[in-house]
Order: structure tokens, then sequence, then C-alpha cells
């Protein structure tokens, strides 16, 4: 018996297309690549806030769930930085709310400038932001959380001759196994620092009380050490 050939019975598929589901012969390869293409584009959108870009509150709290259940299995902390602008009403009121968003995709971008690639920034609500530190403690997070309070403060939103100063107040809770029971109660932590801030005057950090020196684990003496460029096992 003589072989068939599929190519002679099958329409001939572009060379430069291949099928999405790895199939060697597909009769709509770039219909389903197109379909693909939607749907991955229509998941983003889903966990992304439209105006700033970076994710939203619902891929927030999904993050932060999945970040506490991670650090239950290995014993890493996970800290939450909730971040408020000051006084973010005054900018609509008198600036106007197209002036309002442009202030948030500037305060985006400032924040997503001093923080690493494995964190994760997202639009709280409003003018509200929250960062998701995975495997990092409290010693680390405050140096980042403080860069960030800086940073924005001295870099204003200048628009059409407009020179726009913004300045935030910023909670800092972080989550340990065994000392928090939920992703909810880490944010309650968090927004308690936040309103201590508000309290305080504003454009300002709160958090809990920093460890002394001699109850500080060899983790945090480790994130010490790494973050003044010095490595735990060496000797002076």
């Amino acid at each position: 018996m003589t072989a068939v050939d599929p190519s002679a019975t099958s329409p001939a598929q572009p060379s430069n297309t291949t099928c999405p589901v790895g199939v060697l012969w597909c009769p709509f390869p770039k219909a389903l690549t197109d379909l693909q293409q939607e749907l991955d584009q229509l998941i983003q959108q889903v966990r992304t806030d439209a105006l700033t870009g970076v994710a939203n509150y619902r891929s927030f709290i999904e993050t932060l769930e999945l970040e506490i259940e991670r650090s239950g299995r290995n014993e890493r902390p996970t800290s939450l930085l909730m971040i408020d602008l000051d006084h973010f009403k005054k900018v609509n009121d008198i600036h106007g709310h197209e002036v309002g968003n442009q202030a948030l995709v500037h305060v985006a971008k400032v924040i997503c400038g001093q923080i690493r690639k494995l964190d994760v920034v997202c639009r709280y609500g409003g003018e509200e932001f929250a960062v998701v530190l995975p495997e990092t403690d409290l010693h680390a997070a405050i140096p980042v959380a403080e860069r960030i309070r800086l940073v924005l403060a001295e870099t204003p939103l200048q628009q059409d001759g407009l020179k726009l100063e913004l300045t935030a107040s910023l909670g800092l809770a972080t989550y340990r196994p065994y000392s928090l029971s939920s992703a909810a109660e880490l944010i309650s932590q968090a927004d308690h620092y936040l309103y201590q801030a508000k309290q305080g005057g504003r454009n300002q950090l709160c958090h809990t009380d920093v460890p002394q020196p001699e109850s500080i684990s060899n983790e945090e003496k480790q994130s010490l050490l790494t973050l003044f460029g010095r490595d735990a096992n060496t000797k002076d």
C-alpha cells in the first residue's frame, strides 16, 4: 500500500505560522494565535489598574495571599507598605481631575523606580498604593519605604508649566509565620501605621518598633549586613 502524503490532502500551512497548541497541522493557526493574544490581554486587563498600569486591588489581594502562604511554608517574612498621598483632594479641587490622574500616574512611576523586580506595586484605591515586598523583613523594608517617600517629595510632577509637589504618608508592617494569621490582618496593621503617619503630620513613615540588637535574628542580621554591602560569613 502506498503511503499517503498529508500535504497532498491538507491545505498548505504558512511556514511562518505555528499552532499555539502545538498541533503539527492546523487549519486555523492565525485565528487561534489571535484568540490566545486577546485572552492574554483580557487577563492582563482584569489584573491591571487602567490608569496607572500597576496591579489593581484584585491582583493585590491575590498576590498578598500568595506571598503570605509562601512565607508560611518557607518561614520567610513578607512586608507590606501602604502609601497614601497627602492632601490629594486639594490637587483635584485646584487643578482638576485630569491633573490628578497625571499625578497618580507619576506617583506609580516613582514607586516602581525604587523597588526590585520581584516586588509588586498595586493601586489600592483612590490615591492609595500598596507595595508587597516578598522575603523582606522590617530592617530591609524600612530603607525602601524611606527612599520612596524621599524621592517622591523631591520629584514634583511637571506638566504644561505646572510644578506640582507631592508627598505621601506611609505605613509599614511585616508578616512572619505565626505572628499574623491572614492577609487581612497584615493590611489592617499596615493601615494602622499609615493612620499614625497621617496623624503625626504626614510625609513620614510609621511602622512597628525595630527589634533591639539582642533580639535580632540571624536572618535579620544577614539583611542588615547585605544592606551595607557585607556578608555575614565574612570576618572583620
